[in-house]
């Protein structure tokens, strides 16, 4: 038997609604921990005095009760986990695990029994229903009756409302009232809230952010009263998850936050958090209403009766005493600006992220606290309005998501590094990010080992090639000017066509010249299209009744077994069955790999063989090669065909008017080399369109024409 018995998806209930979660039982203590709230149960073994096995609605369930009366009960474990934590109880816990029926007669007559905090009402000595006191919100006593009233859980699909119990007549000779006395044993365990006596101390007008208004604080011992001008809330100290004290961006105010579960509630609107502002000048001098030896008794040191400072510091020291909890402040993160927390906006609403040691916690408006270990992976994403920002995403395992926006870019590194060293998964991580693991993550704060930025980089050098071409093609242009041509050239780009037109037959022969030089021009496009896309042609060609090619030792093995990869992982992807075959495939034995590579060789053998017999029966060749070479010369004419037609439409379409964009650096060149003769070789392609084709078709040809010319 191990030192520690451990088990998931174990269920706790809360005020009506299941809590999964996570218990251990180890031979010091019983530990459970929320997987939704992440709060801690820690039972010590020696305080554990019964534990009962029963058979509830979620299948089995254990029962702890402890010395000082607390009952702990966890359900959701199997039938063949009896054996296992009996034997375990009875080594380490020196206790006997009892099995304890319930009883399904559906009878309502029985007996009431308070044991603790819990009501079980029994029917022939085996209890037919419990009820934890600390859910009961009101009690009320009629002339036979009582009248259970409980607090409600909005996670709850159904929630109990109310439960009656008949209480019949005392026949005895106490004279005291059954009724009473059975309201006044469920009053002193329920958790009803009376604010009787003096309160502690009372924090006048203090700056609320939600629920938002100013509100007078009183501090009770064991409830939080807040009393403002329109509504009044009361906040018992076990409903207090967590408690936050956060510096602000402009390090003059300061944040303290009070995590709540179950909220507190306004109408149908919910309230998680209770965040107060404070500034860091505001100095106060309180005393507490208790006598020294009651503070020194009740709270051992960690008050005094009379406490001076900053008021922020005398209001997170007095509620961490009551509630007994630690306050959590940042960590070691530290932006770009010196501050501990990032400036962003979560759903349309400017607030301040603060990376903590286990988590992060967004302010304020609405307050969000994400711990690590229900983090499932974050993603560093562009920001949807400016490259001066980007959006921080994170994932949770119940597939939740937040982004938070409109971060700065300069805060990019210092996030990543945190993140990268909470070792938390991101989502895209680049491939130099996945080597800068092996260095230990030496390098975290260059910018070549970010995806994000590399990616943002290669963008902007796009765009500035884009912009540098334009501008050469330019350039090139018009400095280009050997002769007069040029300077007509210069003239067009220059805006001034009209002008030369007005110039009288000089500007017609020029628009001439430069109509046939668009009709060479369009051939030679034509051409380095056709050069690019015939061996993607080449490349399709497939013969339907050739021998397949035998497949690799590897895709055979694989499959060959994943029928059995799809029984052992029911529910399993298609993608995720190559990933789970391939890391099978690489912790495979030589032994057994030598077996598919003499397969896989067989394989090979076969399809030669198969692949000779083809050959030699006149397959692969003959008249189908014949035929796949007409369809090849025949798409090059036709081809050749459509380019003709378009550049006619194109030059009769763009006669009146000529722009800059058709005119470039190796029409300007070609036109001071050849001179007037070219122009002749264009005007035998605009009359005869067989000799367009050819010479679309062979551009060298064209230019020894007008050579010899």
């Amino acid at each position: 038997m191990g030192d520690t018995l451990e088990f998931s998806d174990i269920y706790q209930e809360m005020k009506g609604a299941w809590n999964d979660g996570r218990l251990r039982f180890g031979k010091q203590s019983v530990v459970y921990k929320s997987n939704k709230t992440g709060k801690v149960d820690s039972i010590p073994v020696n305080e554990l005095s019964v534990a009962q096995w029963r058979r509830v609605c979620l299948g089995h369930g254990i029962k702890l009760t402890t010395s000082a009366g607390h009952v702990y009960k966890y359900d959701g474990f199997k039938d063949t986990d009896f054996e296992k934590l009996s034997a375990f109880f009875k080594s380490n816990y020196k206790l006997e695990l009892t099995e304890k029926d319930m009883c399904v007669k559906g009878w309502n007559w029985g007996t009431a029994k308070f044991a603790g905090p819990l009501l079980s009402f029994d029917v022939n000595d085996s209890p037919a229903l419990e009820i934890p006191l600390n859910s009961v919100s009101q009690c009320a006593t009629g002339k036979n009756e009582v009248t259970l009233e409980f607090h409600q859980n909005d996670d709850a699909e159904v929630s109990l409302m109310e439960v009656r119990f008949y209480v019949p007549p005392n026949t005895g000779d106490d004279g005291s009232d059954p009724v009473e006395a059975f309201a006044q044993n469920i009053l002193s365990k329920a958790d009803v809230i009376q604010a009787t006596g003096d309160a502690v101390c009372i924090f006048k007008e203090l700056q609320c952010l939600t629920p938002r208004g100013r509100y007078d604080i009183r501090i009770y011992p064991t409830f939080l009263h807040l009393h403002g001008k329109t509504f009044d809330y009361k906040i018992p100290y076990t409903t207090v998850l967590r408690l936050f004290l956060l510096p602000h961006k402009d390090q003059r105010q300061m944040f303290f936050v009070i995590s709540l579960d179950p909220p507190i509630k306004q109408g149908q609107t919910r309230y998680h958090f209770l965040i107060l502002l404070f500034t860091k000048d505001e100095d106060l001098s309180l005393t507490l209403n208790m006598s020294e030896d009651e503070v020194e008794k009740r709270y051992e040191g960690k008050l005094s009766k009379n406490m001076n400072g900053p008021l922020y510091e005398i209001v997170s020291r007095v509620m961490k005493a009551l509630v007994n909890r630690k306050i959590t402040v940042p960590g070691n993160f530290q932006g770009h600006s010196g501050s501990q927390c990032i400036t962003c906006a979560y759903k349309a609403s400017s607030g301040l992220l603060y990376p903590l040691e286990r988590g992060f916690i967004y302010v304020h408006k609405p307050p969000v606290h994400l711990r690590f270990e229900e983090i499932s992976c974050v993603n560093f994403a562009r920001g949807t309005t400016t490259t001066r920002s980007f959006d921080f995403e994170i994932e949770t395992k119940q597939k939740n998501q937040y982004t938070f926006s409109n971060i700065e870019r300069e805060e990019y590194g210092k996030l990543f590094d945190f993140v990268n060293a909470k070792k938390l998964n991101i989502k895209n991580r680049g491939t130099k990010e996945g080597m800068k693991g092996a260095d230990g993550y030496s390098d975290s704060d260059e910018d070549t080992h970010d995806a994000y930025l590399e990616r943002m980089k290669q963008e902007g050098k796009i765009r500035e090639e884009a912009d540098g071409s334009d501008e050469s093609e330019g350039d090139s242009d018009e400095s280009f000017n050997p002769g007069e041509e040029g300077d007509e050239v210069a003239e067009e780009y220059d805006s001034n066509a009209s002008e030369s037109e007005s110039e009288g037959e000089d500007g017609d022969s020029e628009d001439e010249g430069k109509k046939k030089k668009k009709v060479e021009k369009k051939p030679k496009k034509v051409v380095k299209e056709k050069k690019e896309r015939k061996p993607r042609k080449e490349k399709k060609v497939k013969d339907p009744g050739a021998p397949k090619r035998p497949m690799s030792a590897y895709m055979l093995w694989l499959n060959g077994n994943r029928e059995r990869i799809k029984s052992e992982y029911p529910g399993i992807s298609v993608t995720e069955i190559s990933k789970k075959a391939g890391e099978m495939w690489k912790q495979l034995g030589k032994d057994r790999k030598e077996e598919w590579d003499k397969k896989a060789e067989e394989a090979k053998r076969q399809y030669e063989k198969a692949m000779k017999e083809y050959k030699e029966s006149g397959g692969g060749g003959g008249a189908s090669a014949v035929t796949k070479e007409k369809k090849k010369k025949g798409g090059k004419v036709d081809a050749k065909k459509s380019g003709g037609e378009k550049d006619r439409k194109r030059e009769v379409g763009n006669e009146s008017f000529k722009s800059k964009e058709f005119i470039s650096s190796e029409e300007s060149s070609s036109e001071s080399d050849h001179g007037k003769g070219k122009g002749k070789g264009s005007k035998r392609k605009a009359s005869d369109d067989d000799d367009e084709e050819e010479v679309a078709s062979t551009p060298p040809s064209s230019e020894e024409e007008s050579g010899s010319d």
